[in-house]
């Protein structure tokens, strides 16, 4: 399943065996106060900090997963451009009509007779839009959880870094309805744990490209992050030479990595927050993609990554080195032919 997951562009990092939670760090990351940032496990090969150290590289995946066999898999939402509700189905007591569905009043006059779990807040906020539950969305991944609840994936569109609602404390989308994003993970389907096995609903298998009316909900309810307040520098034009050099006015495929390239290079108007792993990620899986077809070199395409990378972090060739050779590495099972078609 880790497999199956890197090879979609999923970064993935272990869970404890027969648990739902990350697989725990090593002594010293139990230290107190001490974090992800700067750590040198994830480099090292150590699954420390969860879906901090999640990866797309085949052979961190073998390390881990061909020697510890009974670990479950966990998917970095974020890096991986997924939007995941998670619908809960747990006896508890209703909550105040307000909290039902954030920024929506529900009056008294309205019968919750009946109203219990995630299900139905979904099913009203829905109805309310005039369109299907998510928790009926035959055309995109679901999955079933082992405590009745149900796992509905989406695609996130470009240009929207969407954020989870657990862990907020403000933000939220329905009662027993969690949104989970950047800043969190997912649990893959086969995974197995003490409660029962994550099982697919249904045919499909990938996700569908989010909704656009429950776009708008995510963003009513403040599941995007604010507009950043540095103001933008302008990229540099070193940048905008490695982008062109791309090849930016052949087919869909390649104007695809042109535009990824671009976001990355982008990054460099602010030093945090910009996205620059989960953007470079991309570019080096399309890269990937391309190379595995035929249609672009494998040093050029090393070349341009590169070149990009170093435009918008100078010096952390470490850093985007391993980004690179990971996502190149996943791009080259699925070779993306003419119109990014793979």
């Amino acid at each position: 399943m880790a497999r199956w997951c890197a090879a979609r562009g999923w970064p993935v990092h272990p869970l404890a065996p027969g648990r739902k939670t990350p697989a725990g760090n090593c002594d010293v990351c139990r230290t107190p106060g001490h974090t992800h940032r700067g750590c040198g496990c994830p480099a090292a090969g150590r699954w420390c900090h969860g879906f901090h150290a999640a990866t797309l590289d085949p052979e961190r995946v073998e390390q881990w997963w061909g020697g510890h066999p009974g670990l479950g898999v966990g998917i970095a939402c974020g890096p991986a451009g997924l939007v995941v509700l998670d619908v809960d189905a747990h006896e508890r007591r209703l909550p105040q009509r307000d909290r039902l569905l954030p920024g929506i009043g529900i009056g008294p006059d309205v019968d919750l007779t009946g109203l219990a779990d995630g299900f139905h807040t979904l099913g009203v906020l829905a109805a309310l839009r005039d369109a299907v539950t998510p928790a009926d969305d035959d055309t995109t991944l679901r999955v079933r959880t082992p405590s009745g609840g149900l796992h509905v994936w989406y695609r996130a569109r470009p240009g929207h870094r969407w954020q989870c609602s657990t862990g907020s404390g403000t933000r939220a989308l329905a009662w027993q309805v969690d949104v989970r994003a950047h800043g969190g993970y997912i649990v893959a389907p086969g995974t197995v744990t003490e409660a029962g096995m994550y099982r697919p609903v249904g045919k499909v298998r990938e996700p569908a490209p989010l909704p656009d009316w429950l776009a708008r909900e995510l963003e009513r309810t403040g599941h995007l992050p604010p507009a950043a307040v540095p103001s933008p520098r302008p990229v540099p034009p070193r940048a905008r030479q490695a982008v062109l050099a791309a090849g930016g006015g052949q087919d869909g495929a390649v104007r695809l990595l042109t535009a990824l390239l671009a976001e990355v290079a982008a990054c460099a108007a602010a030093p945090e927050g910009a996205g620059f792993t989960e953007k470079l990620n991309r570019a080096a899986y399309t890269a990937g993609g391309l190379v595995a077809a035929g249609r672009l070199d494998g040093t050029e395409a090393e070349r341009l990554l590169r070149e990009t990378a170093e435009l918008a972090r100078p010096g952390q060739q470490r850093r985007y080195g391993a980004i690179i050779r990971s996502g190149v590495n996943a791009g080259t099972l699925r070779p993306l032919h003419s119109e990014g078609r793979s």
